[in-house]
């Protein structure tokens, strides 16, 4: 499940950076961070983020 997790991560990361950049005005997402797709990717990114250290901090304790 975590390697799953990391791999949707990294392609959230990749899809934003890309939107940020302007690599996929072709396709007809917009540049910059005013769209919302590269908001969409960065707040799934930090749930996933906050899930795998809640994930690590419960491990822990037990």
């Amino acid at each position: 499940m975590i390697k799953i997790l990391e791999m949707i991560g990294f392609g959230l990361v990749a899809i934003m950076i890309l939107s940020f950049v302007g690599a996929l005005q072709s396709i007809g997402i917009p540049m910059g961070a005013s769209n919302p797709y590269f908001w969409g990717c960065a707040g799934g990114t930090l749930i996933i983020i906050m899930y795998r250290k809640r994930k690590r901090k419960q491990a822990n304790q037990e």
